[in-house]
């Protein structure tokens, strides 16, 4: 059962309560349902109010792939994407709105993280053939390709990780290059592998100069810069700021040292505006850090997978989130005799904790979303509860405690892990990706 962070002491704690209804002396009644309240969470014995009930499904998936899967969420229109097509759902009624799907046996490889106005980007291809060898910037409103352009593509060893990127007006896509590649490999140099282009008419806008000796693995876009990941002389990994006006390098900073000569999902990329790299911690238990660089690419931040709020699930994008300039993750904590979920809140601009608030009993945090000044997380009620799941509401700014719903069902519906969560209006959309799933399915409050 969730329960108030034993962390929460001190002036702060007192703050909270002070400023809660019920807790003046005139009122000694609604004080001691308040004392209750608070004991209630600090015991974890709290029990939430009101259910969820599924209002709309999508259809299930009878196959999928490792590559061209996203999801997003734009106006009143949610979308999916796989390998082999993108379909857009009502967010309201779940009713199918269009699909589209690659020409001829083409396959969608990479798909870009963010939607820019409503655009995403796809790269595709003929998988047993040319690889990625096309980028189209479709339309989510309509379903419908406003351009598409040639891409020097990859061998096998080509990851599809970051390949495209929107953000800022322009669509930003990153060649396959010559460095370290074998004989069949397309001769791009590094130099001219990161290429811009007018996000709404497909225009050519620049080729970015990147440091001789380096190629762009990752690439993301945001409206005041666009960042690469850079493998620089087989060794060396950089995180180099562009100008996304006219593809003018404006800093580099190191990432440290490669460990093979292949992109091998050692850094990744979590946001472009404030730039956020995440370096190891893609393996359950694995080591890593959460890296932010100022606007001269200077850093800023350094947070640790594992420290004294416990270990980061950083290998779950799912309980991984950047907004208003903070860093919100999903950690286990094993200390003591406490075994929690939780979620932390850091400041990037120092790196510091900003909040902690247990969520779950250990390894029952599903998935969370930032919206609207709001964290909504999903989490398991733990064994005593047959696999039922609750949602909980909490304050982005504090980590306050806005609500909190026994869902009634298991949410995750023992699949596997929520690849993404979205609330629209509402309704709390859980996304699910893979063989046999059903990839949304929109639940409303009771």
């Amino acid at each position: 059962m969730a329960t108030r962070s034993t962390d929460d002491t001190g002036p702060q704690r007192d703050r909270r309560l002070s400023g809660r209804r019920g807790t003046r002396p005139l009122r000694p009644l609604l004080a001691a349902v308040t004392a209750l309240l608070v004991a209630g969470f600090a015991t974890g014995c709290f029990t939430p109010q009101g259910s969820l009930r599924v209002v709309w499904e999508a259809p299930v998936d009878s196959s999928a792939r490792d590559y061209g899967n996203g999801a997003w969420l734009v106006g009143d229109t949610l979308v999916r994407s796989r390998y082999d097509a993108v379909n857009a759902f009502d967010a309201g009624t779940g009713e199918s709105r269009w699909e589209y799907t690659p020409p001829a046996q083409e396959h969608i490889c990479a798909v870009s993280r963010r939607v820019a106005g409503s655009i995403v980007l796809i790269a595709r291809g003929s998988m047993a053939d040319a690889g990625c060898s096309t980028v189209a910037a479709l339309d989510l409103t309509t379903g419908h390709e406003r351009w598409h352009t040639p891409r020097a593509p990859g061998d096998l060893t080509e990851t599809f990780t970051d390949m495209v990127a929107a953000g800022g007006g322009i669509a930003v896509l990153r060649d396959a290059d010559d460095m370290w590649a074998l004989d069949t490999r397309p001769a791009v140099s590094g130099s001219k592998a990161l290429r811009a282009f007018d996000l709404r008419t497909g225009a050519p806008r620049w080729t970015a100069a990147v440091p001789e000796g380096c190629a762009p693995e990752q690439v993301a876009a945001g409206e005041r810069q666009v960042v690469a990941v850079l493998a620089c002389a087989r060794t060396e990994l950089r995180l180099a700021a562009f100008d996304p006006a006219d593809g003018r390098q404006r800093w580099t900073a190191p990432l440290g040292q490669r460990r093979t000569p292949v992109p091998d999902g050692q850094v990744t990329l979590r946001s472009a505006e404030p730039a956020v790299v995440q370096t190891g911690g893609t393996a359950e238990g694995q080591p890593g850090a959460f890296l932010a660089f100022g606007a001269e690419g200077q850093a800023t931040g350094r947070i640790e997978t594992t420290g004294a709020y416990g270990m980061v699930q950083a290998h779950t994008s799912s309980l991984v989130a950047v907004a208003d300039g903070r860093l919100y993750l999903g950690a286990e904590s094993r200390e003591r005799e406490a075994y929690r979920d939780r979620v932390v809140a850091f400041d990037l601009a120092s790196g510091s904790q900003v909040w902690l608030e247990d969520v779950a009993v250990a390894g029952g945090l599903r998935a969370l979303d930032v919206t609207g000044g709001r964290v909504t997380v999903i989490a398991d009620r733990g064994p005593r509860h047959d696999g039922l799941d609750e949602l909980r509401v909490l304050d982005a700014a504090t980590g306050d405690e806005k609500e909190s719903i026994e869902a009634g069902l298991d949410v995750d519906r023992a699949q596997g892990g929520l690849a993404d969560l979205f609330v629209y209006e509402k309704l709390v959309v859980a996304v699910r990706q893979g063989s046999g799933v059903l990839p949304f399915s929109a639940y409303a409050r009771e």
